[in-house]
């Protein structure tokens, strides 16, 4: 985990979501958490892997994201995969309700971070990929790998 020039520090990041997704939109969200699940993600112990994003009444909750129990939290430790909530203003969650009911996308987080001691959720509006795009994009990546590494063996 490293801290850049604006004072953020990488938690972890959701990969599979990138590889599932087009991303169209990113947000930055603050999250709800208990003081022993920050001591967890202070450690690392967190997946975003089957992480989704909903819209209940109003509020928007981060479901399927697993925070392991702290070591030494003894009985202040919650349920690990329990919703958090997500703290965004209304005018954004109205917003996002209104793609995701209209143009049929996904709301998935993308990455967790520190950002001035607060955690932080970069989530993100996605449209789902089909197995061809998918196909695609790995073979841009091998055409782009090849590319980077013929010249660099020509520079030597």
């Amino acid at each position: 985990m490293a801290i850049d020039k604006l004072g953020t520090k990488q938690i972890t990041d959701n990969r599979k979501a990138r590889h599932d997704y087009f991303i169209i939109e990113t947000i930055e969200a603050g999250i709800e958490l208990v003081g022993t699940e920050v001591k967890s993600l202070r450690a690392g112990n967190v997946n975003l892997k089957d992480a989704w994003c909903s819209i209940e009444s109003g509020e928007m909750f981060i479901k399927g994201m697993h925070i392991s129990p702290y070591d030494h939290g003894n009985i202040f430790n919650c349920d690990p995969t329990r919703e958090r909530k997500l703290l965004l203003h209304k005018k954004e969650i109205l917003k996002l309700f209104g793609k995701v009911k209209q143009e049929g996308l996904t709301i998935v987080p993308l990455s967790l971070y520190f950002k001035n001691s607060k955690v932080k959720v970069a989530i993100g509006l996605c449209k789902g990929k089909k197995l061809y795009d998918k196909r695609e994009d790995m073979a841009n990546k091998a055409a782009k790998r090849e590319i980077e590494r013929a010249v660099k063996i020509r520079n030597r």
